[in-house]
């Protein structure tokens, strides 16, 4: 695990120096902005600045009217009530509308750790990846979130952007230049094929290491975004090595491992082991001990590498 950084922080300072980049910048919050760091914003340009109350479906249609004055407008709340009280007008309005919406999803998984399940976004990946006209993000770590805001600005369309409440790893340097649309190739490997998004990409980095232990080379790719998938780079992975397992801090229903599956199984079927929330709701506790309780640690990633190369047939499974 790589040195620790604060995700919000991050997210604040990157939406401000966006700000000065790009005077068509606006950015939203639903009365949260003090929780999702959208308030370094508003300290910098009040003027462009816009605090709609606890009303996340206004929210969505102020930007949305924004947007079609010429704006780029950041509309920011928590991931949960993006995909639930917010998805109507997402789906009319920013994808059939075709809005040039960014929806900032901050506390996304459970990293909202304190408040319990009622909380935590363990279903908006497979929501929102499901929208027609929807672009997904959700950066690994505080460094790509950086590289990876101002592409969103310049996107055309909906974009749906997952980041996380709390301090997560530092998976790259500053040299880390990622795409929208093109996964990051992190490790290199043969035996199997480790894939994560969001937080799950330093853990799959971590069981890596464990299994080059074991004499295990596994390959590990950051999924930064999950719609337009990178099918191309998923299937050379499992041509070239024929077991893969996905890591999600999100449900294993729909979301990363769905997605890979559905290419996998289009082009090249081979073994795919999902890894991330079973179909249950997560409690409280501790974060990093939380996503270890729900079946998200690195023994979990490594336990499904040993599944996946036994289904595999590999002389090295054990």
């Amino acid at each position: 695990m790589g040195e620790l950084e604060h995700m919000r922080t991050a997210f604040g300072h990157a939406l401000v120096e966006l700000g000065r980049a790009r005077p068509d910048v606006v950015a939203l919050s639903a009365d949260v902005s003090n929780s999702d760091f959208s308030y370094m914003f508003a300290n910098e340009f009040p003027a462009r600045f816009y605090n709609v109350g606890i009303a996340e479906q206004s929210l969505i249609d102020v930007a949305v009217g924004l947007s079609y004055a010429g704006k780029v407008p950041f509309a920011n709340t928590f991931a949960f009530l993006l995909a639930t009280r917010a998805l109507e007008p997402i789906r009319t309005h920013c994808c059939y509308g075709r809005a040039n919406v960014k929806i900032m999803a901050g506390y996304c998984g459970l990293s909202p750790f304190t408040e319990g399940p009622t909380h935590h976004a363990i279903s908006d990946i497979a929501i929102m990846r499901s929208l027609p006209n929807m672009t997904v993000v959700a950066p690994a770590d505080c460094e790509e979130l950086r590289k990876l805001l101002p592409q969103v600005a310049e996107w055309d369309g909906a974009v749906y952007f997952r980041f996380n409440r709390n301090d997560v790893p530092a998976v790259f340097g500053s040299t880390h230049q990622p795409v929208i649309g093109r996964a990051e190739l992190v490790g290199s490997g043969d035996d199997v094929t480790l894939i994560g998004t969001g937080l799950m990409v330093s853990r799959c980095v971590d069981a890596a290491a464990s299994l080059a232990v074991e004499g295990i080379s596994a390959r590990v790719i950051d999924m930064h975004t999950l719609k337009p998938l990178d099918v191309e780079t998923i299937v050379a992975a499992a041509e070239e090595t024929g077991a893969i397992v996905t890591a999600e801090e999100h449900s294993i229903i729909g979301g990363l491992g769905a997605a890979v599956a559905e290419a996998v199984c289009d082009a090249r079927p081979v073994p795919v082991k999902r890894v991330g929330l079973r179909d249950q709701f997560a409690g409280c506790g501790p974060y990093f001990e939380l996503l270890d309780r729900h079946g998200m640690s690195v023994q979990d990633i490594v336990d499904a590498a040993h599944g996946a190369l036994k289904l595999k047939g590999s002389a090295v499974a054990r």
